[in-house]
């Protein structure tokens, strides 16, 4: 390789400092973490400095490393921008990558592209599901340009947008979990627990302190929700999206369950092209102002 840096090597500096290990990092890059620890090396053999303190508790940039973030950071961004811009398609002015959670897209963003491909026309558009720390290492690196998701960190140039609180409530079919006395008889063994993040998660455990492990979890609510219409059972998901289920009687609001509030933020850039990006937040903030139908 010689001297020339790889933007691998770049994204993958990037990854470890915003997880704060090699071993998070692997899982996040889904690489070895050798790979992960060959490339550090291989970065600092080229730079000629250490970028992290390595110690039991993870990785900690040194003071070369917290230099060189920036420049890394500024060299993912700047290569996704070139292909983005040799790559356009003909007629197209700009070329954007939109990010969201799957049970975002699941009806709120799916809307929202189905917009923008009527308004926009001539921008290309990339759409892509991730978890949060997918996304957000995708906003650091500069390969995504505007991410929707639950529990964003904040990072240095990013900037963060309340978008809708989600209400979270728990909903059952006909032989659902609730005993006909009016109250709420917590999950019982057919619950689905969808993991909707780690903030769903202290608010479900702070309800629910004593709930044995669920039989079934998922990381999708798409999936528990199919589960649940296929097979029975309850579980908690958006009002917006099981309302339409509940109207036409194939799915049960839990007697006297409590509903959980999760928010949902816009992520992007603050060097963003505000001429492209700047809209299309305008149009996805529109779309969630009307989204959510009440009770």
């Amino acid at each position: 390789m010689g001297d020339a840096m790889d933007t691998e090597l770049a994204r993958t500096f990037l990854a470890v400092a915003s997880a704060g290990s090699f071993v998070a990092a692997a899982e996040r890059l889904h690489v070895t973490q050798s790979t992960v620890s060959t490339r550090i090396r291989s970065l600092e053999q080229i730079l000629g400095s250490p970028l992290f303190n390595r110690n039991k508790a993870g990785a900690v940039l040194t003071d070369a490393g917290r230099r060189f973030q920036r420049h890394a950071a500024m060299l993912v961004r700047t290569v996704e921008q070139a292909r983005h811009d040799v790559g356009l398609p003909r007629g197209s002015r700009a070329s954007v990558v939109l990010g969201g959670r799957i049970g975002l897209w699941d009806g709120l963003l799916m809307a929202w592209l189905a917009g923008l491909r009527r308004d926009l026309p001539d921008v290309s558009i990339r759409a892509e599901i991730g978890f949060e720390p997918d996304l957000m290492q995708g906003l650091i690196d500069g390969r995504i340009d505007l991410a929707v998701m639950y529990t964003p960190q904040r990072r240095p140039n990013l900037e963060l947008r309340p978008l809708v609180d989600e209400r979270l409530v728990r909903v059952e079919t006909a032989d659902g979990s609730t005993d006909g006395s009016g109250e709420d008889t917590g999950p019982g063994r057919d619950y689905v627990y969808v993991d909707w993040g780690p903030e769903f998660y202290a608010q479900h455990s702070a309800r629910y302190p004593d709930m044995e492990g669920p039989a079934l979890s998922v990381n999708v609510g798409w999936l528990g929700l199919r589960h649940i219409l296929a097979c029975g059972g309850s579980g908690y998901f958006p009002w917006r999206t099981v309302a339409p289920l509940v109207a036409d009687g194939r799915l049960r609001l839990a007697a006297d369950a409590p509903e959980f509030v999760l928010p949902a933020w816009l992520v992007y850039p603050a060097d963003r092209d505000t001429a492209v990006i700047d809209p299309m937040i305008d149009a996805l903030v529109e779309i969630a102002g009307r989204s959510t139908p009440v009770t």
